[in-house]
């Protein structure tokens, strides 16, 4: 095989395969890869262990299905933070599935079967082998060389009594016939679920639907694996991490996975807070109060500071400081309307994530801002106040703070 970039990936974006029509789902699985993935972000601080429990609680709260608590091959120190955390999960009984990391090698499965055995926690194995054209060319590997590594690995966790995912890395950039190929060893030596990787963030949408549509119509349901689960593990390379995850749900996957605050290599992962967010206004009945806590933790516990317009959970998200919009949500609020308050001028309803509309003055701040303000706060609406408040605003070059406003209305009382 030669080196050209045409014969070492091949790409689902671009096939011929028809992605299949979107299908309305049901509440699909969601599974955290925060202590894991986005633990690979080289600009990360590590997590202690009490700040690591603190996240499974959290994931626990938000309702999120599963979650990775590592790779305990990486070495001592991450094999005790895997066993410490399955532990803590399994005092509390808290209700995640939970899983670790491993190559399609016995030496990293062997650590997993150890920790559930001396636990007494259910742990699964998420075994991930490169299967595409340029990691099979860069590796220097065979096709047979995939096919024993992947066979020994099933049997080693079939032994082990540990359910095992194949985890396809690459996956968005390998061939058809390998997909088919590494799927039907693994699933006929043990494997209970597949993962379909974009572990370089390289699909679109059509071809996130392409793949999937694929691998279950043609690789699963044609071959009598029709009852096999299929799970989505997206990277935001491109920026479509979450429009990604959410084609593949439209695509038929069973579970998808995602990041606090989209950590994890290079561009990060799927955002889980943002998918969370975007399942919820699509019907998902989990109770989102917790986000913000779960992102807050999660950005503490990582050094990982939250933009302010980060979405939902950024400082600016629920905030304005614009005269048009904040006359529209302060008169939703003076109305008693609290529900349109929270509506119309944003896509997320402030309260179901657990925040509130905030209304700040500032250069481009209209009266309601300072009535808004005042109401707020108990002070009478007298108008010269008002007027001296707006004049301080449009000179200023930024919102004012409290501080300034209430020197401003004390000066006037």
């Amino acid at each position: 095989m030669r080196s050209g970039t045409g014969e070492v990936i091949f790409d689902w974006n671009q096939s011929d395969v028809r992605p299949p029509e979107p299908q309305p789902t049901g509440q699909v699985e969601l599974n955290d890869e925060s202590l894991r993935d986005g633990l690979q972000s080289p600009s990360v601080r590590q997590p202690t262990l009490d700040e690591r429990a603190e996240l499974l609680r959290l994931m626990a709260r938000l309702g999120i299905d599963a979650a990775s608590i590592g790779m305990p091959a990486t070495g001592p120190e991450a094999a005790l933070f895997a066993a410490r955390l399955a532990q803590h999960a399994q005092d509390l009984q808290l209700p995640l599935n939970l899983h670790c990391a491993a190559r399609t090698v016995a030496e990293d499965i062997i650590p997993i079967a150890q920790i559930s055995q001396a636990t007494g926690r259910a742990i699964g194995v998420m075994a991930f082998i490169g299967t595409s054209p340029i990691r099979i060319y860069t590796e220097g590997w065979t096709e047979n060389h995939l096919v024993n590594s992947v066979t020994a690995a099933m049997q080693f966790g079939r032994r082990e009594n540990l359910q095992v995912c194949i985890v396809v890395e690459d996956a968005t950039r390998t061939c058809p016939d390998m997909l088919r190929l590494i799927t039907h060893v693994a699933l006929h030596e043990g494997a209970e679920r597949i993962c379909l990787c974009d572990t370089v963030g390289h699909a679109t949408p059509r071809g996130t639907r392409a793949i999937v549509g694929y691998v279950g119509e043609e690789v699963l349901a044609a071959h009598g694996f029709e009852s096999v689960p299929i799970e989505w593990h997206g990277h935001n390379d491109r920026g479509l991490g979450l429009a990604n995850a959410l084609a593949a749900i439209e695509a038929g996957v069973d579970r998808v996975h995602g990041t606090a605050l989209g950590m994890g290599e290079r561009c990060g992962n799927t955002a889980m807070d943002q998918l969370l967010v975007n399942l919820h206004l699509s019907g998902d009945t989990r109770d989102l109060r917790a986000l913000p806590d779960y992102c807050a933790s999660a950005a503490a516990a990582c050094e990982r500071p939250i933009p302010v317009d980060y979405p939902v959970v950024g400082a600016d998200a629920f905030r304005t400081a614009t005269g048009v919009h904040a006359a529209a949500v302060a008169k939703a609020e003076f109305s008693g309307n609290l529900r349109l308050a929270d509506r119309v001028y944003s896509a997320v309803p402030a309260s179901e994530v657990g925040r509130s509309q905030q209304i700040d003055i500032g250069p481009a701040s209209g009266r309601w801002n300072v009535l808004h303000w005042m109401r707020q706060r108990g002070l009478p609406a007298d108008g010269d106040v008002v007027e001296d408040i707006l004049r301080l605003a449009h000179r200023s070059p930024r919102v004012l703070t409290d501080s300034e406003l209430l020197a401003m209305a004390g000066a006037r009382s």
